[in-house]
């Protein structure tokens, strides 16, 4: 597992729960709110639990395209070896002023959606069960300065 360095929780959950995110199900791009629910996407591929994960930039530190594709394609192999269901995801800046391409899971339990985000050294994933609203979860101790953002949990080991 990484030890993630990051320098300002808070902003980083913020613009983590302003962040657009979409899934991809026949072509068709599904929006994803945090603090809102997934309904046309819930309706569209039924499940109990979802989750938006991915495996590039490391607590948000850019890295190379080649390093975070085979971050993802390790990710992808363990996916697949689970037997998780999974769609083309990504998450972007509210202006697009960064894109990250990512994977939405269905049925993954909650215990192992956060295995998985640490394993690859993410600071914060989606997740939610079927009905309720899209819930970020950030991978590190609840800061002193954090507000009481709704849908936004802070998550240690």
């Amino acid at each position: 597992m990484r030890e993630l360095q990051i320098v300002d929780a808070v902003e980083l959950a913020t613009a983590y729960a302003a962040a657009d995110y979409a899934v991809v199900l026949d072509g068709d791009p599904l929006p994803l709110r945090v603090g809102e629910r997934a309904i046309d996407l819930e309706a569209y591929a039924p499940a109990a639990r979802y989750a938006f994960i991915t495996a590039w930039n490391p607590a948000s530190q850019p890295r190379s395209d080649t390093a975070n594709e085979a971050a993802d394609a390790l990710l992808v192999a363990q996916l697949d070896a689970a037997g998780v269901v999974r769609h083309p995801a990504w998450a972007q800046g509210p202006l697009g002023e960064w894109r990250e391409p990512g994977w939405l899971v269905a049925g993954l339990d909650e215990a192992s959606v956060l295995r998985l985000a640490m394993e690859f050294g993410q600071a914060g994933v989606l997740d939610w069960n079927a009905g309720e609203p899209v819930r970020l979860r950030m991978l590190m101790p609840r800061p002193h300065a954090a507000n009481g953002a709704t849908h936004t949990e802070w998550v240690t080991a």
